[in-house]
């Protein structure tokens, strides 16, 4: 109908006079708020991952195409879309974002003393169970004596640094801890072995309303866990793991799966189980791609029906 440029500062007042409709955002930084605010004016808004705007581009790339883009996006049939955030759901999330920020920092600093200890001789186990005892021997043991008298400030500097983060990581995985346990949701995601107090709440948290998905697959399918395909002509061919969905909350259930896989592995699973039959056959990195996948569908099952879960009863061959 027309095409206008208008300035983030107007944007409000030129919705507030326009007449109600459609409005289409790709979900981008800031669109759950533009979202909120246009709703708050009795707009109907629909967000759409920019990774679904995208085919819509014609050759170069500016603002005009991408509105244009994104209006013929909007008018697809078989369009996804996103579900726009309250406040409170984005405010829950951000507990999250910050440990991962928190944790990144502290792996990056103490691959930062490793590496700077490597320059003098001192090589030093990798993991964070190994930077106490580095932190030791900096400050007045056998490393610290040998070091040249400019580096000491320097190393002693990033230790007080390092002990600082472990001090708000833990602060944080109290904070999260508690809300686990006043949150009924994530108290009913925590009966699945492999979800703790941290991947339940994010999940609460996180991830949109499961009656959005159709089956536990799609929720698999949002969250990345399910293969690769490049298949054609009637032929499947199936791949890795697509990676294309919420990284955090897949990254969660992976390591909640390795951590069932892994005391499968030394204690051994049950008798007649679904995971004994995968790790006597399969590799056991599959198998725990393979569980957090029946625990992501586990999940959407628990989310619809809200209830407890309840472990299958294994069945002797």
């Amino acid at each position: 109908m027309f095409s206008r440029k208008i300035t983030r500062g107007k944007l409000l007042d030129f919705f507030a006079s326009h007449p109600r409709c459609l409005v289409a955002l790709e979900a981008c930084g800031g669109a759950h708020h533009w979202a909120r605010e246009l709703r708050t004016l009795g707009y109907e808004v629909r967000l759409m991952p920019p990774a679904y705007v995208k085919p819509y581009v014609k050759r170069h790339k500016n603002d005009a195409v991408d509105a244009e883009a994104i209006c013929e996006a909007a008018q697809r049939p078989s369009m996804r879309f996103v579900a726009v955030k309250t406040e409170e759901q984005q405010a829950a999330a951000l507990v999250f974002r910050t440990r991962d920020l928190m944790v990144k920092q502290r792996t990056q600093l103490g691959n930062a003393i490793r590496g700077h200890l490597a320059e003098y001789g001192w090589v030093a186990p990798k993991g964070t169970a190994h930077l106490a005892m580095l932190a030791d021997l900096l400050e007045g043991g056998e490393i610290g004596v040998t070091l040249p008298e400019a580096a000491r400030p320097m190393f002693a500097m990033m230790v007080d640094m390092l002990a600082e983060l472990d001090k708000r990581v833990a602060a944080l995985d109290k904070e999260i801890a508690r809300r686990a346990r006043e949150d009924e949701v994530a108290r009913r995601l925590m009966t699945i072995p492999g979800v703790g107090p941290i991947t339940a709440t994010a999940i609460a948290a996180i991830a949109p309303p499961a009656e959005m998905f159709a089956k536990g697959r799609d929720f698999a399918a949002w969250l990345g866990l399910v293969p690769k395909q490049a298949s054609t002509g009637g032929k499947q061919k199936l791949g890795a793991i697509s990676r294309m969905g919420e990284r955090t909350l897949r990254r969660l259930l992976i390591i909640g799966a390795s951590s069932v896989v892994l005391q499968a592995s030394k204690r051994g699973a049950p008798a007649g189980s679904w995971l004994e039959g995968m790790l006597a056959r399969k590799p056991r990195m599959l198998v725990t791609v393979a569980l957090a996948n029946k625990m992501a569908r586990t999940v959407w099952a628990l989310l619809v029906r809200q209830e407890d879960y309840r472990a299958p009863v294994a069945v002797a061959a």
